[in-house]
C-alpha cells in the first residue's frame, strides 16, 4: 500500500505555489440548486491558469526540480489539460518541455501546447502515449506525471483546502476522476477540514479506470473509449487507488451522453461553460441525492473549461443531447 499524503503536505504545496496560481472562486449556484433541489456550491477551477486545476501540480513539481533536472527538460503524457498546464508553466520558467498526446486529444489543446513552445508528440492512443513517455524518460527527460506522484497529488489537494475553507457546510463533494490525482488530494483536504464529509468520484463509461481498479483490487489497464479525453487515463496508480479506497464514499460512472447533458445543464442553469469532464458531475449529483437522503448540501469541483463550441455542438448532434431534466418536485427537499 502507498503512503497517503496528509494535510501538512497540502499546506506545504499551498505555500510553494502561492503567487503562481489563482485562488479560484467558490460560489453558490442558485440555478443549479433549483434544478437539483438541493443547495449547490461550485469550485470554479476552470478559471485557473490554462483553464483547469492542473497548473497547481505542475508548478509544485517544477519549482522543486534540481538544476540538472530542469536543464534536461521535462516530459509528460496528457489527454489535454495536463499538457496545456505543463507547456504553459514550463514555458514561463524557461524549461524545455515535451508533451505526448493521443490522437483523441482536442486539437485546440494540441495547438495551444505548441503555441506555448512545447514539442508535441502524437500517438494513436493513450496506451501508446504512455509507452512513448516511458521511452523519453529512459532517454533522460524529467517526468512530470499527471497523477502518480505524491508531490502532484498534494498540490491538487490545495483545490480541496480552498474549497473546504470557503464552503465548510457542504455534506457531499463530487470530483471527476481521470488518473485520480485530483480526487486524492481533494478528499485528503476535505476529510481534514470537514469531518463527516462524503467525497464521491465520477467517471464516464469507457474512462472508468478507477472503478475497474476498485473491482480488481489493483490498478488495471483499460482501453479508453469515452469522448471525454481529459478523463481517459489508461490506468490509475496504486497511489491514487489507495487514496480513493481510504477516503472516497463511492465512484459513480455515467454515460458520455449524460456527461454532455450535464455540460449543457451547467451552461444553462449555472451559467458555466465547462468540459464534459465537469459536466459528468451533474448526472452523478442526481444519483447522490437519491442515495444520501435529506439535508444534502452539494459541492462540485468544476475541474476545467477547455472545450470549444464546435466540440459541444458535435456532441449534441451525435448524442441528440439536451440538458438534464429538473429533479422531480416530489424529490425536492
Amino acid at each position: 500500500m502507498s503512503d497517503l499524503i496528509g494535510i501538512d503536505d497540502i499546506t506545504a504545496a499551498a505555500e510553494r505555489i502561492a503567487g503562481h496560481v489563482l485562488r479560484t472562486p467558490t460560489v453558490p449556484s442558485p440555478g443549479l440548486a433549483a434544478h437539483l433541489g438541493a443547495p449547490v456550491t461550485l469550485k470554479l477551477e476552470l478559471l485557473q491558469r490554462s483553464g483547469s486545476f492542473k497548473p497547481r501540480g505542475v508548478f509544485y513539481k517544477l519549482l522543486g526540480l534540481t538544476p540538472a533536472e530542469r536543464a534536461v527538460g521535462v516530459v509528460a503524457v496528457s489527454g489535454g489539460n495536463h499538457g496545456l498546464a505543463l507547456a504553459d508553466v514550463a514555458g514561463s520558467l524557461g524549461i524545455a518541455v515535451t508533451v505526448v498526446m493521443p490522437e483523441s486529444a482536442p486539437q485546440r489543446s494540441i495547438a495551444a501546447c505548441r503555441a506555448s513552445g512545447a514539442t508535441v508528440r502524437i500517438t494513436p492512443d493513450m496506451a501508446g502515449a504512455f509507452s512513448l513517455l516511458d521511452e523519453l524518460v529512459a532517454g533522460g527527460l524529467t517526468l512530470v506525471h499527471p497523477f502518480d506522484d505524491p508531490i502532484v497529488v498534494a498540490a491538487q489537494g490545495t483545490v480541496g483546502a480552498e474549497f473546504a475553507a470557503d464552503a465548510p457546510d457542504v455534506t457531499d463533494v463530487l470530483v471527476s476522476i481521470g488518473g485520480g490525482g485530483l480526487i486524492s488530494g481533494v478528499a485528503t483536504a476535505f476529510h481534514d477540514h470537514v469531518p463527516g464529509v462524503r467525497v464521491w468520484g465520477v467517471e464516464t463509461e469507457g474512462a472508468d479506470a478507477m472503478t475497474r481498479a476498485l473491482a480488481a483490487g489493483a490498478p488495471a489497464d483499460i482501453t479508453p473509449t469515452s469522448i471525454v479525453s481529459t478523463l481517459s487515463a489508461p490506468h490509475v496508480s496504486q497511489l491514487t487507488l489507495d487514496h480513493v479506497r481510504a477516503l472516497v464514499e463511492d465512484v459513480i460512472v455515467v454515460s458520455d451522453t449524460d456527461a454532455v447533458r450535464g455540460t449543457l445543464t451547467l451552461a444553462e442553469e449555472a451559467k458555466v461553460w465547462a468540459e464534459p469532464a465537469a459536466g459528468c458531475l451533474v448526472p452523478a449529483a442526481l444519483q447522490v441525492l437519491d442515495r444520501v437522503g435529506p439535508d444534502t448540501r452539494l459541492g462540485l469541483v468544476i475541474c476545467g473549461g477547455n472545450v470549444t463550441t464546435a466540440d459541444v455542438a458535435g456532441w449534441v448532434q451525435r448524442f441528440s443531447a439536451t440538458s438534464l431534466p429538473r429533479r422531480p418536485a416530489a424529490a425536492v427537499r
